[in-house]
């Protein structure tokens, strides 16, 4: 069976490249050998190391499933690389075709050298980090535990039946999207107002940021002196005012929204601070000359200035993503530990509860595989589709 989809691999992969190769006016008969290649070895990147265990007798239709999607996977980043390289290659072949090549070294070994201290801390600290990640999730590995033993796939396939780990995943969707939506909408009209000429604006401005600083375990004692359901600020005014005790961290529909509320406002002075620098960039003569064809503040805003905004919409939208999936773990572990039942146990914190709680070091490594693969499809998501709307320049 692995042969089979090898070879089907390696037919798309000479398709791909030799089309790719004839745009940037290679020969396609090179580009579809090279494809060929590539497709074959990216297809078994990853199976070598497994000993094509997915394709086992033994082994499940879901298993073997998972062995053909890996294959395809490595094998499409393969051939991505391959085929941008090649359009570089080309391109600067056609440029630079008439003499030498403006800001480029003279010789191979000086770009090297200096490149040397950086490859050697990424090998050191992100690359073998990560492999070996990657190989703790294929066994059977228990903290303390001093032997391991190799299961294959099973981390990762047990997961699509786990309805704890995919409880976790809906709420990390949930909560991550409602934390942008809210810190970038509520940061851009915080900003606007500060924008204005106000005295002691400068004051103002470090006053609003000041949260940033802080670190998201603070945030979360913070919330937690004032979402304690008993002796908290917010129920204590709530309940003078109006005569409501709201039970923010003891009902499953309450405590999503108070872990929320404590990240859009450890996030909150972050976004002001791009927003105000981005306001300030907004050339004044768009504006005026908006308002003199006859639009309204609102108009002006929506006409003007949101799209002079979108680079840095763009990059808060990425970057408030990933601190919603990431860094928001110390202010859940304060604030709620996870509960209650489950409503605020996103995808990091289940990789900490599986863990270090439950002891289950492999199944935590391919957890943690899994929400990194799912950042970087949500990053490419937004690169496509948002990314392509941004508007850079006046």
């Amino acid at each position: 069976m692995q042969f089979l989809v090898i070879g089907m691999i390696a037919v798309v992969g000479a398709a791909y490249l030799a089309r790719r190769f004839s745009q940037s006016g290679l020969k396609p008969a090179f580009g579809a050998v090279v494809g060929a290649v590539v497709g074959m070895i990216g297809s078994a990147a990853l199976m070598i190391p497994l000993d094509w265990c997915t394709f086992d007798p033994d082994r499940t239709a879901t298993d073997m499933g998972f062995g053909i999607l890996l294959m395809a996977a490595t094998a499409a980043l393969a051939l991505g690389a391959t085929g941008w390289i090649a359009g570089n290659l080309a391109a600067r072949r056609t440029v630079f075709s008439g003499g030498t090549q403006p800001g480029t070294f003279k010789g191979w070994l000086t770009p090297w050298i200096l490149l040397a201290p950086t490859i050697g801390v990424l090998a050191l600290f992100l690359y073998y980090p990560s492999l070996d990640t990657f190989r703790l999730s294929t066994l059977l590995a228990l903290l303390g535990a001093p032997r391991t033993r190799f299961i294959c796939v099973d981390n990762f396939t047990r997961l699509a039946t786990d309805t704890v780990y995919l409880n976790s995943v809906a709420t990390t969707i949930l909560i991550s999207i409602a934390i942008v939506v809210i810190s970038l909408v509520l940061s851009l009209f915080i900003a606007s107002m500060v924008y204005l000429p106000i005295k002691g604006a400068s004051v103002y401005r470090t006053l609003l940021i000041w949260p940033y600083a802080i670190s998201p375990a603070v945030a979360g004692v913070i919330f937690l002196l004032l979402f304690n359901p008993t002796g908290g600020i917010i129920n204590y005014a709530l309940n003078n005012l109006f005569g409501l005790r709201i039970p923010w961290l003891n009902d499953p529909a309450w405590a999503p929204w108070a872990v929320i509320i404590a990240s859009v406002w450890k996030s909150l002075g972050y976004n002001i601070l791009f927003y105000l620098a981005g306001l300030q960039n907004v050339p004044k003569d768009l504006i005026e000359a908006a308002a003199i064809d006859g639009a309204n503040a609102l108009q002006r805003f929506r006409q003007v200035v949101l799209p002079m905004l979108s680079p840095i919409t763009f990059f808060l939208v990425i970057t408030n993503m990933t601190y919603a999936f990431f860094e928001t773990f110390g202010t859940i572990d304060y604030l709620t530990g996870g509960g209650p039942l489950n409503s605020t146990t996103t995808m990091m914190y289940n990789i900490f509860l599986v863990g270090i709680r439950n002891n289950d070091l492999g199944k935590a490594a391919a957890q943690s595989i899994v929400l990194f693969v799912l950042v970087i499809g949500f990053t490419v998501l937004q690169f496509r589709t948002a990314g392509q709307r941004v508007t850079y320049g006046a």
